[in-house]
Parts: C-alpha cells; sequence; structure tokens
C-alpha cells in the first residue's frame, strides 16, 4: 500500500473536491450571515428602563436607537402637564431639539431644557416656551409595564397622546 501512487487523475479529483468543499462553506457562511439581524434592524429595537429608579425632580438619560431619551419625574414644583405625562408624574422626551437637532441641557434651578445652539428652551414637561424652536420635544413610542417602560413599543399611553396630536 505504501508503495502506490495516486494517480494523476485522482490528485486533481481530490483537489477539485477540496476546492468544492471550500466553496461551499464559503456560501453557507453568506447564508448565514444573511439570516443576521442588519445593524439598522438592531438599532430599532426595544429599550426597558425602570422608572422608580428616577427620584423626585431627577433625570436620568437612556439610548434608544442611538438617540437620548430624557426620563424626568417631574416634583410638585414644576409645571405640571396632564397630556404629555408618562404614569402621572414622569416627562419622557427624545432629547434633540426640534429646531436644528442639538441635545439640550438640563438646567434644575429654572426647571427647563435649554438648547445651547440657538438658546430655545423647553418647559419640564417639554413644551417650547422660548426661542426657535417650532414644536416641543418629541415623546417617543412607549409602552408602560408595571413600573417599566418600554420604549419603541407603541401602548395605550402613547396611542392617547397620539389621537391628540401631542406625539409625531
Amino acid at each position: 500500500m505504501a508503495d502506490e501512487k495516486v494517480s494523476r487523475r485522482d490528485f486533481l479529483l481530490y483537489a477539485m473536491g477540496a476546492w468544492a468543499a471550500v466553496g461551499v462553506g464559503g456560501v453557507l457562511y453568506a447564508m448565514y450571515k444573511t439570516w443576521e439581524p442588519l445593524p439598522e434592524v438592531k438599532a430599532q429595537a426595544t429599550v426597558s428602563f425602570d422608572l422608580s429608579t428616577v427620584e423626585p425632580g431627577q433625570i436620568k438619560v437612556v439610548s434608544w436607537r442611538g438617540k437620548p431619551v430624557f426620563v424626568l419625574r417631574r416634583t410638585p414644583d414644576m409645571v405640571q402637564c396632564p397630556d404629555r405625562s408618562v404614569k402621572g408624574e414622569y416627562t419622557v422626551v427624545l432629547g434633540i431639539c426640534t429646531h436644528l437637532g442639538c441635545i439640550p441641557n438640563w438646567e434644575a434651578d429654572k426647571k427647563i431644557w435649554h438648547c445651547p445652539c440657538h438658546g430655545g428652551e423647553y418647559d419640564a414637561c417639554g413644551k417650547n416656551i422660548f426661542g426657535p424652536p417650532p414644536r416641543p420635544l418629541d415623546v417617543p413610542p412607549f409602552k408602560i409595564e408595571g413600573t417599566t417602560i418600554v420604549l419603541g413599543e407603541e401602548g395605550n399611553e402613547y396611542k392617547q397622546m397620539k389621537e391628540k396630536g401631542l406625539t409625531v
């Protein structure tokens, strides 16, 4: 057996078989990669956040779809907004100025969001109160599950806001 030599024809068959196996492996890998969700799809995923972790007067920033979402738990001395509230005491808005897309800063002493680009101001409800912003801060789609808010899904409270024209 050790003296047997592989013929040229057998060698070419083995080589072609190896190349075919590599090709099939490449096709299978490409198919697997197409089943994996695209980055755009992953970016649209939902984000859950526990509202009970926010203290009164405190603001937390949650990242959703690569954008900041401001979660503010209002205190009784802040402006009240029953139409734009989540669970009665929370303001949940996209942290992007509706004028030029800057990120407003929360000024706790004045209880407003102030946009550093052109001086736009929003109250604790996210309503524009001064400057060039053409509309209030946008409310992202959300759903309430107990004390958890799920950003990216439309729940009943969000649908009610949408019917009243309070969301974009």
